[in-house]
């Protein structure tokens, strides 16, 4: 039972509020740009080519509404600073505004063709994956996570459908834990073997030979091959490099960044210590006691394997010459 995260009405977006997930099935109804941007802002949706298309429509909304457009285009912007794909997606319906392009129907392109791509990279990195194979993954990269079908999740779902008898283990993933509420959600509408664990038990899940890969998705690549994604990912890299497991990162060419260089020059986005502090809104600590809330970090391109795109399987340090030779464009 494939997932999907939004439908377009047209004059107004229906978003499901990935907030109240697992346990409620919330849609909300967006008719205004300022919706989208506080969906954006509030996580109501989340990963980078879902944050995209959500921001694509918003824009359409907003224009619609007779707003200026730089208005909308700078207001959308400015909700998260980490996912390549929001400035992406936005710099595109600017450009089809700008060239007199019908911006609804582009808005529906940058939808059909994640879509599209997230098929692709499926088919990819099936063929990375053995039978039988012990995946871990972090976060949510599933259709929530995209247009549908999944980044880093889809690789996995395309594995499954193809026969082979694969097991994931799914990283809690604090402190929004996107792994235990989304990510085992979609797992378990498909039937695909998991279980949940803490994210402080994959190394030990890796010293007794249990993970045979580790697959992850992306907020944003640089023209180096850097990637920055939720916060542990880093870790989990370091982790595959010290037990000599394959580290893959899956993400749509839309999340690489031409203009950035290194992962040291990518904004990190800090939310909220407030959502460090409870879990499951009970709170967790006192009340008094400070915390820090890095949403992301960034892992360096000598510890990742191979990136996954749906123009195929490149070693990060390939990255900056298909884009010079326009393989990406």
């Amino acid at each position: 039972m494939e997932v999907k995260p939004f439908y377009w009405k047209g004059d107004h977006l229906l978003l499901l509020d990935q907030k109240k997930l697992p346990r409620e099935e919330v849609w909300l109804k967006l008719e205004t740009y300022q919706d989208v941007a506080k969906a954006i802002k509030d996580m109501a949706v989340r990963g980078a080519p879902a944050i995209g298309c959500t921001a694509a429509y918003g824009f359409v909304l907003g224009v619609k509404e007779g707003e200026n457009p730089e208005k909308v285009y700078e207001t959308l912007k400015n909700t998260r600073p980490t996912a390549f794909n929001l400035f992406w997606a936005l710099d595109r319906m600017m450009k089809a505004l700008k060239e007199g392009k019908d911006i609804e129907e582009e808005a529906r392109a940058i939808e059909r063709e994640d879509y599209e791509a997230n098929k692709k990279m499926g088919e990819f990195g099936n063929e990375l994956i053995l039978h039988k194979a012990k995946i871990l993954t972090h976060c949510n990269t599933g259709a929530l996570a995209t247009a549908g079908w999944g980044t880093a999740l889809g690789v996995i779902r395309s594995a499954h459908y193809s026969g082979k008898d694969i097991f994931v283990w799914v990283d809690e993933t604090r402190p929004y834990l996107q792994g235990a509420r989304l990510t085992a959600w979609e797992l378990l509408k498909e039937n695909i073997p998991h279980k949940i664990i803490t994210d402080n038990t994959a190394g030990f899940l890796m010293k007794k030979g249990a993970v045979d890969l580790v697959i992850v998705g992306a907020d944003r690549i640089t023209a180096r091959g850097d990637v920055a994604n939720k916060i542990g990912t880093y870790t989990l890299a370091v982790l595959c490099k010290e037990h000599g497991i394959p580290f893959y990162v899956a993400a749509p060419t839309s999340t690489i960044d031409p203009n950035t260089e290194r992962g040291e020059d990518i904004p990190i986005e800090e939310r909220s210590e407030e959502e460090v502090k409870t879990c499951g809104g009970c709170l967790i600590a006192l009340e008094d006691s400070p915390a820090l809330h890095l949403a992301f970090d960034v892992t360096p391109a000598e510890l990742i394997t191979a990136i996954i795109t749906e123009k195929g399987v490149f070693k990060p340090h390939e990255i900056l010459r298909a884009l010079k030779d326009q393989r990406f464009l």
